[in-house]
C-alpha cells in the first residue's frame, strides 16, 4: 500500500475494517522518512474510530507518544502522534 508519506493522514477515505493496516502502514512509512510527529485525523463520529486508532498507537514500538490534536487542529477528531525515528 502506498500512502502520501506527509505529516497528515485522513482516514475518511479509508473503510472502518482497513483503518489498523493503514495507520500501521502510514506509520512505517513515516519513520523510514524520518517524521517524527503526524496528525492522524479519524473524525468525531461516536469515537469509535478514534479508540481504534489510539488503542493501535498505544501498542506499537514505533510510536513515543499521542494525544488528541489542540482544537485549531481538529481537537479529538484527530491524534497528533510523536515517533520514534533513528534519532529518537
Amino acid at each position: 500500500m502506498t500512502l502520501p508519506t506527509e505529516d497528515v493522514l485522513d482516514l475518511h477515505a479509508f473503510a472502518p475494517k482497513e483503518i489498523p493496516s493503514v495507520v500501521e502502514e502510514y506509520i512505517e512509512q513515516c519513520r523510514e522518512a524520518e517524521i517524527s510527529e503526524v496528525r492522524l485525523i479519524h473524525g468525531k463520529g461516536t469515537g469509535t474510530q478514534r479508540a481504534v486508532v489510539q488503542h493501535l498507537l498505544g501498542g506499537h514500538p514505533g510510536v513515543i507518544s499521542f494525544t488528541d490534536a489542540p482544537p485549531e487542529a481538529g481537537g479529538w477528531g484527530a491524534t497528533i502522534v510523536r515517533l520514534r525515528t533513528s534519532e529518537s
